[in-house]
């Protein structure tokens, strides 16, 4: 392509980039692609485990509880898996409608909600392995700890990094704060 000179043919600098808003809605669906990619990898394995588990012999012998949080583990894993493959449906529907950068805003939605239906999957997941291995105690705390620790580095992490930073259109092209 061409380098375009006209100011009307280019929006401003975000983050450091000279690019149209159909090229920052390409490339930010390309990036939102790559991370669903490592997202769906481990949402189904852990769904092959889930769809699995029940056909084992010592499966029987779990308690009523257990079943409980295995039947919320797995609907939160189909939910997950429905939330994070979507935003290839919705492509492959609206291709070539000129609607990527609404596809990008819900398909970050989707990812989102996708995440956090992923997190209470492998919490619940963990809560279940360790409940039938070390008791319901152990496995609660556990399981407690790890959710806390999976909503600090998937969330309450990078959103405090989010607020020490500027807004996008708070740069200038050279990356001078305004």
């Amino acid at each position: 392509m061409a380098a375009v000179d006209d100011a009307t043919d280019r929006d401003a600098a975000v983050d450091g980039r000279q690019e149209t808003s159909a090229e920052r809605a390409d490339r930010n669906f390309t990036e939102l692609l790559q991370e669903l990619r490592v997202a769906q990898t481990g949402v189904q394995i852990l769904f092959a485990f889930l769809l699995t588990l029940p056909f084992t012999q010592g499966f029987g012998r779990v308690s009523t509880q257990q079943r409980v949080v295995y039947l919320a583990t797995l609907i939160a894993t189909a939910l997950a898996t429905s939330c994070l493959i979507a935003p290839v449906s919705h492509h492959r529907i609206l291709f070539r409608r000129r609607r990527k950068p609404q596809l990008v805003d819900e398909a970050n939605r989707l990812a989102l909600v996708g995440l956090a239906l992923l997190l209470i999957a492998v919490v619940g997941a963990v809560y279940l392995i360790f409940s039938v291995v070390a008791g319901a105690a152990l496995a609660g705390v556990v399981a407690g700890a790890l959710g806390l620790w999976l909503a600090f580095v998937w969330y309450l992490q990078p959103l405090l990094q989010r607020r020490s930073l500027p807004r996008p259109g708070d740069l200038r092209v050279t990356g001078e704060r305004r």
